[in-house]
């Protein structure tokens, strides 16, 4: 349970995180207002997990993340721009609180402590959101064709940094634990287990490596321009990120 509280906080900041990073005055006022109830959503559900899996009054956090949400959503649809994006730093802020306080411990081979542990889950949220960010806001030229398609070529940049942040710090882990010979001994280990090897694959050809190819399909299919094409390509770059993220997150759990 608390593995599913932690991917949800995570997620909810990297979707804040998002908003935070688009121009307000490239995007109209109701794509923040309804992501902002998608970040609500999700950490709702995660307070509501988070009473029977952490510790004492951990989950006023993320109820307290819900609340500013619906909040920033009146103020969104007041077309309170300025104290909207507050509203969407604060909620994406508790979220990363939330994911500090689901309990990340230092694991084996880890370049950091405990911090830097909180540092990789928050970068993991934030390759997962950021990555259905950019397919929200491509589904969103639907709803509003003239919007400037400078604000998915941003969208979909800012995700390829998440991804780029997130290949660094998996081969600074690597490297530190004896380099390639040591991935090769890890999966030659996870055979063992069909589920391990199974997670160790998705982690890295979903996660590591299609993500970032299906990310850039995307960006040069806006060259054409085509946004319906390029938001169909990232459904699929999503669903990339969120199998490899929560890969990823179950094997760091399996230590």
């Amino acid at each position: 349970m608390t593995l599913l509280v932690d991917f949800l906080c995570r997620f909810g900041w990297g979707l804040a995180l998002g908003l935070v990073c688009t121009p307000a005055g490239l995007v109209p006022a109701g794509f923040f207002r309804v992501n902002l109830l998608v970040v609500m959503g999700l950490a709702t559900f995660a307070a509501l997990l988070a009473g029977s899996c952490l510790p004492g009054n951990a989950w006023l956090v993320p109820a307290a993340a819900a609340a500013i949400s619906w909040i920033g959503t009146i103020l969104w649809l007041a077309q309170r721009k300025l104290a909207g994006k507050i509203a969407c730093a604060l909620a994406g802020g508790l979220l990363a609180a939330a994911t500090w306080m689901a309990g990340p411990v230092a694991l084996p081979g880890a370049v950091g402590g405990a911090l830097a542990v909180t540092a990789r889950h928050l970068l993991s949220g934030a390759v997962v959101g950021l990555s259905v960010h950019a397919m929200l806001l491509g589904h969103w030229y639907l709803n509003a064709p003239g919007m400037r398609i400078d604000a998915l070529r941003r969208a979909i940049d800012v995700a390829l940094v998440a991804w780029g942040l997130q290949l660094a710090l998996c081969t600074a882990d690597m490297l530190a634990a004896g380099g390639v010979a040591h991935l090769a001994a890890t999966w030659g280990a996870a055979g063992h287990s069909a589920s391990g090897a199974a997670m160790t694959s998705l982690r890295w050809l979903a996660g590591l490596v299609g993500l970032p190819i299906l990310l850039w399909m995307s960006r040069k299919t806006l060259e054409i321009p085509n946004t319906q094409s390029a938001t169909g390509i990232l459904y699929v770059a999503c669903l990339a990120s969120i199998v490899g993220e929560l890969a990823g997150q179950l094997l760091d759990a399996s230590g």
